[in-house]
């Protein structure tokens, strides 16, 4: 029971059956990584990763997978539950490290008077970079979203860190104190920080994802594990509508057309996102789906093409 014409247009209230929301639009969100279905040797570049101990970058559409797969991993291998730098323009590799409120630790000076009581502490916190280069039995795993989105010089800034695992945290390292417990990113775990430095002994999982959309630095290049999501074909789509909706979302009737149609869509060069097609099976399939122009009306406005205007 996922369809029904909810909103009239009349301006009368009615109390009115919702249905449920798809899987994937519950909240709070409850990611079920066995529901991620790799493409051909991503498994292997997954492991070789692994094994060098070094980030991977995964390039795809958007809507391909990419940021599925550290969610994957991280269940599998018991790396605890991702971390999350998500990239925009004005994304810098100090938050990615550390977060420092330097007004509100001179506020709460002027409040108590002076520095006697003074502590840092409480306005510091570990950035999702910093917190997965902690000291750990495990490996964290870290998602670095949307790299191509960033300042042109932030692949280049983060060289150092990813090649030998530590960074420094000025304001500790010129603290009285030569150890700070320091809050973690994503929770209120504190951690012991020496003389104001951070070194990992476990490099953690990272993967860095990319929409295509620039080139990196030769320099970048090298220090990571590079794979490209291939565009799906029929049987891999299928394989995923299964996996989200169960056996019902099996070939035959309209979810093998919508999915025929999707993948000639993609082959004539349209931009279009998995997560559109499974959309288009939830709401186009169910028992109470939109039928004849409606059900055209609603698949045009689902599967409407991402570049286009």
């Amino acid at each position: 029971m996922t369809w029904t014409p909810f909103y009239v247009g009349d301006g009368i209230p009615r109390d009115v059956d919702l249905g449920d929301p798809p899987p994937w639009r519950t909240f709070p969100r409850d990611p079920k990584p066995e529901r991620f279905r790799p493409p051909p040797r991503l498994v292997e570049a997954v492991n070789a990763a692994i094994a060098l101990r070094r980030p991977l970058l995964l390039t795809g559409a958007p809507g391909s997978g990419k940021s599925s797969v550290i969610k994957q991993v991280a269940a599998e291998l018991g790396f605890g539950d991702p971390l999350r730098w998500h990239i925009t323009s004005r994304s810098t590799l100090t938050d990615a490290l550390y977060r420092y409120d330097a007004l509100g630790r001179i506020h709460a000076q002027r409040l108590t008077g002076g520095f006697s009581d003074d502590d840092i502490a409480p306005f510091l916190r570990l950035g999702p970079l910093g917190t997965a280069l902690l000291p750990t039995e495990r490996p964290r795993a870290l998602l670095i979203d949307e790299i191509d989105k960033s300042d042109l010089d932030l692949p280049s800034d983060l060289l150092d860190v990813l090649e030998h695992g530590e960074f420094e945290v000025p304001e500790l390292a010129r603290y009285r104190q030569n150890v700070v417990q320091v809050r973690a990113w994503g929770s209120d775990d504190v951690h012991p920080i020496v003389k104001g430095r951070v070194q990992c002994d476990n490099f953690p999982f990272i993967v860095l994802t990319s929409n295509g959309e620039r080139d990196f630095p030769a320099a970048f290049l090298r220090r990571c594990i590079r794979y490209t999501m291939p565009t799906p074909d029929a049987d891999s789509l299928r394989r995923v509508v299964e996996a989200h909706f169960g056996t019902g979302g099996g070939p035959g009737g309209s979810v093998d057309a919508l999915i025929h149609a999707f993948v000639a869509r993609l082959n004539a060069g349209e931009s279009l996102a998995v997560d559109q097609l499974l959309n288009a099976v939830h709401v186009l399939t169910s028992a109470r789906a939109p039928e004849g122009e409606a059900a055209r009306d609603v698949r045009d406005l689902i599967l409407r093409e991402l570049t286009g205007a």
